[in-house]
């Protein structure tokens, strides 16, 4: 049996009080919520903290809020919540689609947007979401708080610009017209880490040409979204054969590493065709009329 070494418990009452004690108990503290990362770790003995600050009571970090031109959602949201959010679907579909296969029912009421995002896996699904939506961190800490960009937040496999004595509380994310999103994952079993998934966002001008977009890949050995994949695609009219260019430069662009999950060669396929698919699927959402209204 894997046990845990020893450690001592705590549980926060506020935002405030959370901060407090990471700044009291120092570096060898850790925040816990839905603890699906963290335990089994600890189990391993791969991480080994001495105290252990439950934050499941601040339920001030607990929101789905559109607030003017974004959706603010706090860092204690469950997935279930956001699998269940109508506003989230209509508004941010790729959301839906990545909790649709992310684990299972059981991690899914339990886990939570922050730690999913503060657990910097590579092969974690909604890190890829926010950013091609373009999502915004926002960490508080003794200093105040700070908003980052994605490209900021995470700087690396397993290493985000949260410091130890800071707490993510929110992200927000840009509701734009006529935006389309999408995100597609391969597994080995249904509730798997992915072999590789794609996900995009676009955004249509008033002609039907793609005015901005963004892809994106998880578990393909790319940190952050393809940036000449955006270039490509940007003022030209969505079709079968852009969709092509930008999925094989996916499949340059990524970085994949031969595991039992596949060999190089498979990934770098999947890049290339979960990319076009994503991208299909964003388009055609942008494209609906439903589309239209998203700042009204």
């Amino acid at each position: 049996m894997q046990i845990p070494a020893p450690f001592d418990y705590v549980r926060a009452t506020t935002v405030e009080n959370a901060l407090e004690l990471l700044a009291r108990h120092g570096p060898e503290s850790r925040v816990i919520a839905g603890g699906h990362s963290l335990i089994p770790m600890m189990k391993l003995r791969l991480s080994r903290p001495e105290w252990l600050i439950d934050i499941n009571d601040l339920f001030e970090l607990d929101f789905i809020l559109r607030d003017g031109g974004e959706l603010r959602i706090g860092a204690l949201t469950r997935h279930s919540t956001l699998l269940e959010s109508d506003e989230i679907a209509r508004l941010f579909p790729i959301v839906r689609d990545a909790e649709l296969v992310i684990a299972d029912p059981v991690v899914r009421n339990r886990g939570t947007i922050g730690g999913s995002l503060c657990q910097a896996d590579p092969a974690e699904d909604l890190s890829t979401v926010c950013d091609v939506l373009g999502a915004v961190a926002v960490v508080r800490g003794p200093g105040g708080e700070r908003s980052l960009a994605m490209q900021d937040f995470h700087r690396g496999p397993y290493q985000t610009a949260v410091g130890q004595d800071e707490l993510l509380c929110e992200v927000r994310i840009p509701i734009k017209a006529r935006s389309g999103s999408a995100y597609e994952k391969v597994e080995r079993r249904v509730g798997d880490w992915a072999v590789g998934a794609a996900g995009a966002s676009v955004t249509l001008a008033e002609d039907g040409s793609i005015a901005d977009a963004a892809v994106g890949l998880t578990a393909l050995g790319l940190e952050h979204t393809i940036t000449e994949a955006a270039g490509l695609l940007r003022g030209k009219r969505p079709a079968e054969e852009l969709f092509a260019d930008a999925g094989r430069l996916a499949a340059e662009a990524c970085d994949p590493v031969a595991d039992q999950r596949g060999p190089v060669d498979y990934k770098r396929h999947l890049a290339d065709e979960l990319t076009r698919r994503v991208l299909r699927q964003a388009c055609a959402r942008a494209a609906q009329p439903a589309a239209q209204t998203q700042e009204g």
